[in-house]
């Protein structure tokens, strides 16, 4: 039988079969000797085939099916383990919040590119707008203006008051979407505002660490009403990047990538070389300073947390 990987728990996962029923599934023991080098072989929004085990209502899944893409995490603990988030995912949100916790610009740039190294159109979407005042709105309108110039869309919302929930609404609409960010960025409470009969549990943020705290232990997948899935992940609190050369990093940021044959050498760095044409779009301001910042934090391998 063939379904769709829609939450997994570490060792099961809950497969919505074609048959429109819901198994708990485990992996037969071959999927962990394929080379996959994370530790979860099977993502939600795999395509699986199983087999139901015998006298149960449990099943074994034994194939996974071709992936279109993937998004990929590496922890920067000591485990130094890799994850796969989600799989089959048409589109990403990354939910950002200026303040209660704060997102920085360096984990919003390592979100975008390991998105952009899997093919994941993203879009930013900046949460609990209800608690702005005119210092938080000119940064709000700095922030945009860095992603939405380089092409990526930004979108203001308070799930709190249910501003914009709409029009985050009609961009779910018959797509497959991620959403991501820090642990109490709101992610369940957006969530909540989308889909109210879900009641999400969702968490306050710590007052002494000014962090939040986690309500997803899991990801798992939810079916909207109007079409389309979402899949809600445990919140981030860093980010490694997985499976990226230092040679190829500077074609996942998009302003780069469009100036990277004008270098004078074709292995430019675009660290310290003369002729880059990188560098010389930076320092006339064609390209934001902090996105560069963030490429060379990445290039010398340091670690960004929240």
């Amino acid at each position: 039988m063939q379904g769709l990987v829609i939450k997994s728990t570490g060792s099961w996962y809950q497969v919505f079969a074609e048959d429109g029923n819901t198994y708990s599934c485990r992996i037969k023991g071959k999927f962990r000797i394929k080379g996959i080098q994370t530790t979860n072989p099977i993502a939600v929004g795999d395509q699986v085939n199983f087999e139901l085990e015998p006298n149960a209502d449990t099943g074994v899944i034994d194939k996974l099916h071709d992936r279109k893409n993937y998004i990929i995490r590496k922890s920067i603990n000591l485990s130094k383990q890799s994850q796969i988030i989600a799989a089959n995912l048409d589109q990403a949100f990354l939910i950002v919040t200026l303040a209660s916790p704060r997102t920085s610009l360096g984990f919003i740039d390592r979100f975008l590119v390991v998105a952009e190294a899997y093919d994941i159109p993203t879009s930013l979407i900046f949460n609990k707008l209800d608690l702005y005042n005119e210092d938080g709105l000119a940064i709000l309108a700095d922030y945009k203006s860095i992603y939405e110039n380089i092409g990526y869309p930004c979108y203001e919302v308070s799930a709190l008051e249910g501003t914009n929930i709409p029009q985050i609404e009609a961009l779910l609409k018959g797509k497959t979407t991620l959403f991501s960010g820090h642990s109490g960025v709101g992610k369940s409470s957006l969530i909540n505002a989308i889909l109210p009969n879900f009641e999400l549990k969702t968490g306050e943020v710590s007052e002494w660490s000014d962090k939040g705290q986690h309500t997803t232990t899991f990801a798992e997948m939810h079916q909207l009403p109007f079409g389309g899935y979402l899949v809600d992940t445990p919140g981030i609190r860093e980010l490694g990047i997985v499976d990226i050369e230092k040679e190829e990093l500077s074609h996942f940021f998009v302003e780069m990538r469009e100036r990277l044959n004008q270098c004078r050498f074709n292995n430019c760095r675009h660290i310290n070389e003369p002729g880059c044409a990188v560098i010389a779009a930076v320092e006339e301001g064609e390209i934001e300073p902090s996105r560069y910042d963030s490429y060379q934090s990445i290039y010398h391998g340091n670690d960004t947390r929240a």
